[in-house]
């Protein structure tokens, strides 16, 4: 017999047996799958691992298009979804190692989810109903043995309520919500899957409003007035006092008794500093932000990228919400290990001759894990991008516990014909925690040039600019990202999933987020006929219930039936006017699709638009004018094609753009015959030689075939005569010339 250990993911598995083994841990496997024998004492352990969720939510047998639909249960994530298959032969194992076992305890990490994946473990695929828990927040030896030691004897129940009723409320919305949308096009007439969510639906509005803002938004003209000039100690610009003048008339008053100045006065200057303080420790969402406002990483892949340093026992746990470091977790022995780093080591040593290490904590608190930090090991082999982000929690880190900057704002007022300008600086006298958080701190420098009252400034131009109102920005995924978190919809943890899915699902585009038509058409289709679907204050309300559930104030099913209530109500009402919403939506993803697919006028008719279209051979373009004319274009496949809004410069066809996974979006000319397509010079001579047999020149890759002239819509290139053995390519022009082209 022995204690089974279940992890969330094989690394963590990994991590745990190693830090709890007295020697070393014995590595088996059953089906590919890796589990660890380990000896404590005179106690046995096999440490076991998941890969996420092992069950999803399901409806149970019965008509699969009901609506609305509550019947569910959790099944096998294999057996609901073809894409979970990978994880049938983890929960395999995870069954037949829990035969032998008599004792459990649940290792996964420590927030709602990861208590519904080892709760769901526990209770499905082992038969029990409770379990020890371990708590850690990084998974470096000492803390893994310190909640090894001072496990939990039971589950936290609290968090293991609030996660599974958070899965029920997320399908229930979902699933009610998408079927309904989809089935009131099917009541129009046509068939197109759409999908919105308890979350999805507010924040798409969220971005809609923002774009609908911006749309009717009126610009306004004002002026302002700047002054250059020179003093004895360097030159100086400064504003009129009135900063923007709304009617032209009276800044042209101004203009008209200043211009002809030769000479100001400095009639005040004033300088006051205070105290910058140093920025609180990283949440999750301070660093999302950082790492796109810095890095220009989304939201999303910081996240992944985060939890892979925390996998790796780099950072402590990244899904948290907290800003406030303790002193247990031993901040001058943590210090010590990051001086090991070069990069690192004499900022830290400055910290470390401080007599205390206080971090500036935040307000903000998990009651699970502390803000982010480094744990001190040592990382290598990181990605550039994973080498980015660490560097900005370490560097983040220091600075929290680094001294107050000191800045210093300067102003000056001149006199010029009785008009006030004014010159304003702001600068650094002391770094303090700038010097920690560099490149990162995102300050500006204007220091302004030494003057006392009375000095003559040399007026060398007085000038009249015009400018006019901005509209509001549009979100980016950092500013999505917070504005969510400011109205409490959805967590940390899921929050830029969502907005990933609103890109997936085309109701927006860009990265600064614009509302595509479909988007707009859809919430507006929403508001008119189904307004709680995307009402943010419903969502809100079930948010703060979910967290009473956590506090043991709720209980789960009490607000899982409240739900239903409400699902239903507005279900019944949408199937009042089933047909009025399918009509809408219906128009909105026509114009969409039109819209994405529509590349221009056609170069051969001028008379027809290009569209791509799609046949069972795959996408290709064609002039909507067929069969009055038969204009064709073949498109590569396995590629997402869009248009590229452009003309090509050389010929005026239309270009695209073709987007492949893991590779650079390519723009190309439609157009084969292209002058662009076609090399000249040396390269192009051996090209034609090759292509007539003339020449040989063999592959530099396989060394056993010739390369032969191919050619695709991205125009001319080699390929290897072996193909499909040998998939080698090359761009005309790119490698070495056979001697006699080079020479000529």
């Amino acid at each position: 017999m022995y204690e089974l250990i279940i992890t969330e993911k094989p690394t963590a598995a990994n991590r745990i047996a190693e830090a709890l083994a007295d020697g070393k841990p014995i590595k088996e496997n059953a089906s590919g799958v890796p589990y660890y024998k380990v000896t404590r004492g005179k106690k046995d352990i096999i440490v076991a691992c998941a890969v996420g969720h092992l069950y999803s939510l399901t409806q149970k047998e019965g008509k699969k298009w009901n609506f609305p639909e509550f019947n569910i249960e959790w099944k096998p994530a294999g057996e609901v979804s073809k894409r979970s298959d990978f994880s049938k032969k983890y929960l395999n194992v995870i069954k037949k190692l829990s035969k032998e076992a008599n004792e459990f305890t649940v290792a996964t990490d420590f927030d709602v989810e990861g208590e519904v994946i080892g709760l769901n473990v526990i209770r499905y695929a082992c038969k029990k109903k409770d379990a020890n828990r371990m708590k850690f927040s990084t998974l470096t030896k000492p803390d893994l043995i310190e909640a090894y030691e001072n496990k939990l004897s039971s589950l936290d129940w609290g968090q293991a309520n609030a996660g599974e009723t958070r899965h029920f409320l997320d399908w229930y919305n979902g699933i009610n919500y998408s079927r309904a949308l989809t089935s009131s096009i099917k009541a129009a007439g046509s068939f197109k899957l759409m999908s919105t969510g308890r979350v999805q639906g507010p924040a798409l509005k969220i971005i809609v409003d923002r774009e609908k803002e911006i749309k009717a938004f009126k610009p306004v003209p004002f002026w302002q007035i700047e002054l250059q000039g020179d003093v004895s100690k360097g030159q100086i610009i400064a504003w009129h006092k009135e900063d923007k003048f709304w009617e032209k008339e009276k800044a042209d008053e101004v203009i008209k008794k200043t211009k002809n100045a030769k000479e100001a006065t400095v009639e005040s200057t004033e300088k006051r500093q205070y105290q910058q303080t140093p920025p609180t420790p990283f949440d999750l969402t301070t660093l999302q932000i950082e790492a796109y406002r810095c890095h220009r990483i989304s939201p999303k892949e910081t996240l992944q990228i985060a939890q892979e340093l925390y996998t790796s026992g780099f950072i402590s746990y990244p899904r948290t919400s907290s800003q406030i470091l303790s002193e247990k977790l031993g901040f001058r022995k943590i210090f010590s290990e990051l001086a090991r780093q070069k990069n690192y080591s004499d900022l830290i040593n400055k910290l470390l001759s401080k007599k205390t290490l206080k971090p500036n904590n935040g307000k903000k608190a998990d009651p699970a894990h502390p803000a982010i930090y480094p744990t001190g090991i040592q990382p290598g082999n990181l990605s550039q991008r994973e080498e980015k982000i660490y560097d900005l929690i370490v560097k983040r880190f220091m600075a929290t516990f680094s001294e107050a900057a000191t800045r210093e704002t300067a102003t000056i007022d001149i006199n010029c014909k009785e008009e006030i300008f004014i010159a304003k600086g702001t600068r650094t006298t002391e770094k303090g925690w700038h010097l920690f958080y560099q490149p990162y701190v995102n300050i500006e420098e204007e220091e302004l040039p030494a003057v006392s009252k009375n000095d003559q400034v040399a007026v060398k131009k007085i000038k009249l600019h015009e400018k006019e109102t901005q509209p509001p920005k549009r979100y980016t995924p950092a500013s999505i990202i917070k504005e969510l978190e400011k109205r409490n919809l959805g967590t940390k943890a899921t929050r830029s999933e969502i907005v990933d899915t609103l890109f997936n699902r085309g109701y927006v585009t860009g990265k600064a987020i614009e509302a595509t038509n479909l988007g707009i058409k859809t919430v507006e289709t929403l508001e008119t006929y189904a307004p709680k679907i995307v009402d943010e204050e419903l969502t809100r309300h079930f948010e703060e219930e979910m967290e009473e559930i956590r506090e043991g104030k709720r209980k789960g099913k009490e607000v899982l039936e409240e739900a239903k209530e409400a699902i239903t109500n507005i279900i019944v009402d949408f199937k009042k006017k089933e047909k009025d919403i399918g009509k809408k939506l219906l128009e909105a993803n026509i114009e969409t699709r039109d819209a994405l697919s529509n590349l221009g006028k056609c170069p051969k008719c001028n008379q027809g638009d290009l569209q791509i279209r799609r046949g069972k051979f795959g996408s290709f373009v064609a002039c909507n004018q067929y069969p009055k004319c038969k204009t064709t274009f073949s498109l590569p496949k396995n590629t997402l094609i869009k248009p590229a809004q452009k003309s090509c410069e050389t010929c005026t066809f239309p270009k695209v753009l073709a987007i492949r996974k893991g590779k650079q979006p390519m723009e190309f000319c439609l157009n084969p015959k292209c002058p662009t397509k076609h090399v000249e010079g040396a390269a192009g001579r051996e090209a034609k030689a090759i292509a007539k047999g003339e020449i040989e020149k063999s592959c530099p890759e396989c060394k056993e075939g010739n390369l032969v002239l191919r050619g695709s819509i991205y125009g001319k290139f080699y390929g290897c005569s072996n193909y499909p053995k040998c998939k080698y390519t090359e761009k005309l022009g790119e490698g070495p010339l056979k001697e006699d082209f080079a020479k000529k």
